[in-house]
């Protein structure tokens, strides 16, 4: 009997632990189900939002994909206008540098013209240059030549020059009118400025002579007188000076100038009225 009690209280307590096994699998299973069934949900849910973003992408790139294709077909066209507008700059540019050339060319061959002939003018200028320099030479030489001397009526003279060039010096000055002549022997009278010269006798073994003054319905003999003299006289209602000089002297002519003040008349011809030499 105890046998069959202590049989009976083991399998009480093997069915009980069974039964409690058997409770906590089953709970175990439960809450394993309904966590699975939360995951699978969650997993559910994230598949929708991944089916709805894949959807959403295919979407943008369907439109991507539009634009490309509208991008490019642009593209296309501007590639053709690009090339047709650099061929049309290419062509004006070969044009503008053939142009550059031929200017390049005919500004060298101007340039050389221009080149040329200031060349031709620098020689000039040197030539111009070495003349002035030599004419500066000869006036100061010629300056240097001009002589003071005294009048036949012991009045200090002018500078009186001796031949054509030093009188060219003394008209340069501008202090008197210079007036050149030649008297023939037996020649009329030559009317000069306000007054008339006449040639009475010429030596030139002696290189003297003699000339008549006619001035003021006056004749004045200037006698025996040499060459680069000066004759001095006075005429005009002012009284002004006038002076002779003779420069030359052959067998029957003189040759000289005639020394006036200012603004004198100049005019040079034989005077008709004037006295013959006697």
């Amino acid at each position: 009997m105890s046998d069959m009690s202590q049989n009976d209280g083991g399998n009480s307590m093997v069915r009980t632990i069974l039964m409690s096994a058997v409770v906590v699998y089953m709970i175990g299973s439960a809450v394993f189900m309904v966590m699975a069934q939360i995951h699978l949900g969650d997993l559910e849910k994230l598949q929708g939002e991944s089916q709805k973003a894949l959807a959403k992408l295919n979407e943008d790139n369907g439109q991507l994909r539009a634009q490309v294709t509208v991008l490019a077909g642009n593209i296309g066209m501007t590639q053709k206008d690009l090339n047709k507008k650099a061929a049309v700059l290419q062509s004006q540019e070969n044009a503008t540098v053939s142009r550059l050339k031929g200017d390049e060319e005919a500004t060298k061959q101007q340039f050389g013209q221009v080149a040329g002939e200031v060349n031709g003018v620098k020689g000039d200028v040197s030539k111009m240059g070495a003349d002035l320099g030599d004419t500066k030479t000869d006036l100061a030489t010629t300056k240097g030549k001009l002589e003071h001397a005294i009048g036949d009526l012991n009045r200090h003279s002018e500078l009186i020059a001796t031949n054509h060039d030093e009188l060219e010096v003394l008209r340069h000055r501008g202090d008197r009118d210079y007036l050149e002549f030649t008297l023939k022997k037996g020649g009329e009278p030559m009317h000069l400025s306000s007054v008339s010269l006449q040639l009475k006798k010429a030596d030139p073994k002696k290189s003297q002579f003699t000339i008549y003054v006619l001035a003021d319905d006056k004749r004045i003999e200037k006698k025996d007188k040499t060459i680069n003299e000066p004759l001095q006289f006075y005429t005009g209602r002012d009284r002004n000076l006038f002076e002779v000089v003779i420069n030359a002297v052959d067998k029957n002519t003189v040759s000289g100038y005639l020394s006036t003040p200012k603004n004198v008349a100049s005019v040079v011809r034989p005077d008709p009225r004037a006295p013959q030499a006697q």
